[in-house]
């Protein structure tokens, strides 16, 4: 197990990263501030790792009320929040009842918005299950839940106690799944860790094949620039916003196309490239640049070619972003590979060619 520290002073937290980890209630025990646990998941992941998870708790004498959702980014709105208080209330849960979010970024944000909320807040713990959450959701505190005319537009910044992420729940992910998570590991080296980059140009093949060694060094590394990046901008009034790269292009195309039609880490790939050429279009990125991140994607085996939505209609959900800033939409941009940037300040003849031939201009 190799642990690293999201450095918020007396909120500091744990993130564990290794295998058999579920298993282990030990690492939960001491977070706990009564013997009381609320396990929120899923039904695709319930059956397969619900009782690994709380059975051991249950041996070290813990209550465990298991709260189980719909699965998909469809059910990420205040119906499926709502099921959660349900539960918490009908079961009188307290303000020392943690809750424990087990699945991927929809469970964890929803799971951390609910502690965040009910009884104007509660403690919870990340036990992300898939390569996304485990490199990037479970991590930062970011929680919330959408709206129809927003990704992620209701949410608070609320920190977990701890963030438990067992590798070997990766393997029962389907491809897609593993797929849209190296898409998020993929963005660290393009935002800030070009040494990152490199390596992950050499072994991106070792990662779709889920090999151990691999898969453990890109969760950490990418952990680690998460943990930074956070550490140093909680909320996201400077440099954190670098970590949307590809998001503002992204959300807008899975809003376009409905909630889980794309998934998030297919749309933030697609929404990078788009990024990419306009960064291309404004001088800022070389067509070798281009190339390259065009080609470890590929390898990654995402999609990216961007439906066609239009630039009026592009324009009009890109409006609907948290880094809107005065009316203007704030884009990050790339100055080169592990070199990214947030900026108002680019050409909107260039951000509408892209928009309506993305990588073909």
């Amino acid at each position: 197990m190799q642990t690293l520290n999201v450095e918020l002073g007396d909120r500091r937290y744990p993130i564990h990263i290794g295998r058999g980890l579920l298993a282990q209630a030990a690492l939960i025990l001491p977070h706990l501030k009564r013997k009381q646990v609320a396990i929120v998941t899923n039904t695709t992941v319930a059956p397969l790792y619900l009782e690994k998870l709380a059975q051991p708790l249950r041996d070290a004498g813990v209550a465990v009320i298991s709260i189980v959702l719909p699965d998909g980014e469809a059910y990420k709105n205040s119906a499926t929040l709502n099921l959660i208080y349900d539960a918490l209330l009908e079961n009188r849960c307290e303000r020392s009842t943690t809750l424990i979010a087990l699945g991927g970024g929809v469970v964890g944000d929803l799971t951390g918005y609910a502690a965040a909320t009910y009884l104007r807040g509660v403690p919870f713990v990340q036990v992300p299950t898939t390569l996304l959450s485990q490199v990037d959701s479970s991590v930062g505190g970011k929680t919330g839940i959408n709206h129809p005319l927003g990704k992620n537009m209701i949410g608070a910044f609320y920190q977990p106690q701890l963030v438990l992420a067992d590798i070997d729940t990766l393997h029962t992910l389907p491809e897609r799944e593993l797929a849209a998570g190296l898409a998020e590991v993929i963005k660290y080296g393009l935002i800030r860790d070009l040494p990152f980059f490199e390596w992950l140009e050499a072994h991106i093949d070792k990662l779709t094949a889920l090999d151990t060694d691999a898969m453990r060094y890109a969760i950490y590394r990418s952990c680690e620039n998460k943990a930074e990046v956070v550490a140093a901008d909680e909320r996201e009034s400077g440099e954190r916003a670098l970590l949307n790269l590809g998001h503002t292009f992204g959300h807008a195309i899975e809003n376009g196309m409905g909630y889980g039609v794309w998934l998030h880490g297919e749309a933030v790939a697609a929404g990078t490239m788009m990024a990419a050429d306009l960064s291309r279009r404004m001088g800022w990125l070389s067509d070798a640049e281009v190339a390259r991140m065009d080609a470890i994607f590929r390898a990654a085996r995402l999609p990216l070619e961007p439906p066609g939505l239009g630039a009026d209609r592009y324009l009009d959900l890109m409006g609907l972003d948290k880094k809107v800033l005065d009316g203007k939409i704030r884009l990050v941009l790339q100055q080169g590979i592990g070199r990214s940037v947030v900026s108002s300040d680019y050409d909107v003849a260039a951000l509408r060619a892209t928009l309506e031939s993305p990588l073909h201009g």
